[in-house]
């Protein structure tokens, strides 16, 4: 089943934008893992400079990552309802609403990132939400790239196996980060990792991938005896000297505060798993002010970045899944080592 990753080993590095660059790709890759850059929030010239170093970095196999959502319509009033949620916050800050971004943030893959897919003809390449255009789902396998997508229900599964990914990654609800949820928006079909995992291997015809609250060579071990082909991990590595961690979220990390996560919307108005902090208790952690994904994330950044000032985490995104006790303090190769055990 390695095969269709060309990795030495059963081990990839979740992708995991706003922690990590290329440098943890090029050393998990080296390991022989596949490591995974976060493409979404990258412009085109930012990512061409990643891929030049990545590619100066190592010959071996590694993912590339997009988002292929829809960008929902900007809606004044619900913008407006979530600047009035946030406005105390504002206040206490001292923070005018003059410094709130304009622009989506997050980009859904397009014609110029499949440009650059064509040019440095990535090994694998990587969907949250579903998958791209069909025209430009063809132009990323005409360049040679496998396609894996995140499936969070058999459904998914299903859909993606019938629309052209070659592989399928089962997150369950563990999984720290964004949820990959694209057929619906009710949150009751989410499950667990080791309840989803073996029902995605019976549905489809492509090799499963396992996501969620893996964290150490047992846990990769039992999703490969439940047929996956492979164990993503995410929140593991996040304390690793590549990872570009903040200093508040790794000290979150490393706490106790790490034990209790919840599934958030306030931080881009999509779901996703982090530490449960001040702004999460205050107003949710799921709001329905919060507008649609990701157009949440303009309007509390602000307040990320003045509360981190002051070595406050109360209102980042401290993404984190329900397994943190794989989160070591070690080069990434180590860390690949030691989740593919005697594999």
């Amino acid at each position: 089943m390695l095969n269709f990753l060309g990795t030495n080993l059963p081990i990839i590095q979740a992708p995991m934008a706003g922690v990590q660059d290329s440098r943890l790709v090029a050393a998990v890759s080296n390991a022989g893992g596949l490591g995974s850059l976060p493409c979404a929030m990258l412009s085109a010239a930012a990512l061409r400079a990643e891929l030049e170093t990545l590619k100066a970095s190592t010959d071996r196999p590694f993912n590339l990552n997009f988002f292929a959502h829809t960008p929902p319509e900007p809606d004044h009033s619900a913008e407006q309802a979530w600047r009035t949620a946030l406005a105390p916050y504002y206040r206490e800050f001292g923070l005018d609403e003059g410094v709130i971004a304009n622009g989506p943030g997050r980009q859904p893959f397009n014609a110029e990132m499949a440009d650059i897919v064509e040019e440095f003809r990535p090994a694998v390449v990587s969907f949250h939400f579903g998958l791209p255009a069909p025209e430009l789902l063809q132009r990323v396998k005409a360049a040679g790239a496998t396609v894996l997508s995140s499936a969070t229900t058999v459904e998914e599964a299903l859909w993606l196996d019938g629309n052209g990914a070659d592989g399928i990654i089962a997150q369950g609800l563990e999984a720290g980060g964004h949820r990959g949820i694209f057929l619906t928006k009710d949150m009751s079909t989410q499950m667990g990792t080791f309840a989803l995992l073996p029902q995605v291997v019976a549905a489809v015809s492509v090799p499963v991938i396992a996501a969620g609250g893996i964290a150490d060579a047992r846990g990769v071990k039992a999703a490969l005896a439940l047929g996956a082909a492979a164990a993503q991990v995410g929140t593991a590595f996040m304390l690793c000297p590549e990872a570009t961690t903040r200093a508040v979220h790794r000290e979150a990390l490393k706490s106790e505060a790490a034990r209790h996560t919840a599934i958030t919307n306030l931080f881009s108005g999509g779901p996703a798993r982090g530490i449960m902090n001040r702004v999460m208790r205050e107003l949710g952690p799921v709001s329905d002010v919060a507008p649609a994904f990701p157009l949440a994330t303009n309007a509390i950044a602000p307040l990320r970045t003045a509360a981190e000032a002051n070595g406050s985490g109360d209102f980042s995104p401290l993404w984190c899944g329900q397994n943190a006790s794989g989160c070591l303090e070690v080069p990434a190769a180590e860390l690949v080592r030691r989740l593919a055990g005697d594999f």
